[in-house]
């Protein structure tokens, strides 16, 4: 069996894109960080940090899960970049 490496272009800010999408989709939604944190029983302190640190602070797929259902915003595009 052949075995090879492919070549991939991984997001190496991808946890950024997605901090900042949130950022984005949830000030449009006309939510605070406070409203967003109660109904993704999330702690405010948390999802404040992982959206002013952009996204250094981490995020499980549970708690994007959560977060695009509160926002009606489909999993993918927190994962856009353009963003701004």
């Amino acid at each position: 069996m052949t075995t090879f490496k492919r070549e991939f272009k991984f997001n190496k800010n991808i946890m950024e894109t997605i901090s900042k999408n949130v950022r984005k989709y949830r000030k449009l939604a006309g939510l605070t960080q406070e409203q967003l944190a109660v109904d993704i029983e999330m702690s405010y302190d948390y999802l404040r940090r992982f959206e002013s640190q952009l996204g250094r602070e981490g995020l499980s797929i549970m708690s994007l899960y959560k977060i695009s259902v509160v926002l009606g915003v489909s999993m993918d595009k927190f994962f856009e970049e353009d963003t701004l």
